[in-house]
């Protein structure tokens, strides 16, 4: 006869969860991140996407519509880094639209050396989305029910 055990689960759960220091450290990078796609990123392509259009070099034409979604994908990412049960899935969001725009620096707009910063924050993505993992599982077991 096969008997479950309850706290198997509950061990499981909290290998997956920081420690305190972590924690602490992640929530930091969290919102000093998640306020600088609402400010300083995606806020001035929805406030004044023109004027950004306008100013864009000549080899990185970027369509109005595409940089205005750009811009409610980053709002809404930084605004899913502080909420906690959004945040695994944010900044695995933000990860992939960072590497997008490493890609769009290094081809498109032909400076690679400026492709450096976007893949740094996507590393350091990825490392919060892995760190908080368990939110996924938490959300979809929510969701489920």
């Amino acid at each position: 006869m096969t008997i479950a055990n309850p706290t198997a689960t509950f061990a499981t759960d909290a290998t997956n969860r920081p420690g305190k220091i972590r924690n602490r450290v992640l929530w930091t990078l969290q919102i000093l991140l998640g306020l600088f796609f609402i400010i300083a990123s995606g806020g001035p392509k929805l406030v004044i996407p023109n004027t950004l259009a306008d100013n864009a070099p000549e080899n990185l034409t970027i369509p109005l519509g595409l940089l205005v979604f750009i811009g409610i994908v980053e709002v809404a990412g930084g605004i899913g880094l502080m909420v906690p049960r959004l945040s695994a899935l944010a900044a695995a969001g933000l990860s992939v639209l960072t590497v997008l725009a490493a890609g769009t620096q290094a081809f498109i707009a032909d400076k690679p050396s400026m492709a450096i910063f976007p893949l740094v924050l996507a590393a350091i993505f990825a490392w919060i989305a892995h760190e908080r993992r368990a939110t996924i599982t938490d959300l979809r077991n929510s969701l489920s029910r």
